[in-house]
């Protein structure tokens, strides 16, 4: 659990440092580009869900003050050039909605916008990063779907990790199976 805004805010600031990375790294021909088929959210364009998940970030920092699950008006992300200044600038909007705000908000009670339940604060922020997140990987997929790079979460890809495995194997006394047995991924 998250004890303290200033804690949430740097968990924040590395969420949205990888979004603004993999936003930015999208090539042009992204700009416009939607699924072929689907429908509603489904059918976004890229653009939209880069504009949603600027907006909906301030959507929870809305419920969390306790102003109402209350969405601004999405920001205007028509083309490529206005991604990132738009995704840079709701982080920044975020963290003055939520800077100075009591470490004891945190446990509040916020109530749901859709049925009778509540959620403490905290989780309120967290169902904030995890639909980032969410958008996020949205948008990674689509670009490899297109054969576009896709930036790797922690600069290490998967075979980078298979490569150094032998080596902490050996270092840990390990065998040469992996958990459950399987060599496969």
């Amino acid at each position: 659990m998250i004890t303290s805004i200033d804690a949430f805010l740097r968990y924040f600031d590395a969420v949205h440092r990888r979004a603004v990375r993999d936003i930015a790294a999208l090539p042009p021909e992204a700009d416009g580009w939607r699924p072929a088929v689907g429908t509603g959210e489904n059918a976004w364009s890229i653009n939209q869900v880069i504009g949603h998940m600027a907006g909906s970030r301030l959507y929870f920092a809305s419920a969390y003050a306790g102003n109402g699950w209350v969405s601004p008006r999405p920001p205007d992300v028509r083309s490529r050039a206005q991604w990132v200044p738009a995704i840079e600038a709701s982080a920044r909007a975020l963290r003055e909605a939520l800077e100075g705000t009591p470490d004891a908000w945190l446990a509040r009670k916020v109530a749901m916008i859709d049925s009778a339940g509540e959620l403490s604060g905290w989780r309120v922020l967290m169902m904030m990063v995890e639909h980032d997140i969410h958008h996020r990987s949205q948008v990674d997929t689509y670009a490899g779907a297109n054969g576009w790079d896709v930036p790797q979460i922690f600069d290490r890809s998967a075979e980078t990790i298979e490569r150094l495995q032998p080596g902490q194997r050996a270092k840990h006394g390990r065998d040469g199976q992996r958990a459950g047995g399987s060599q496969g991924g």
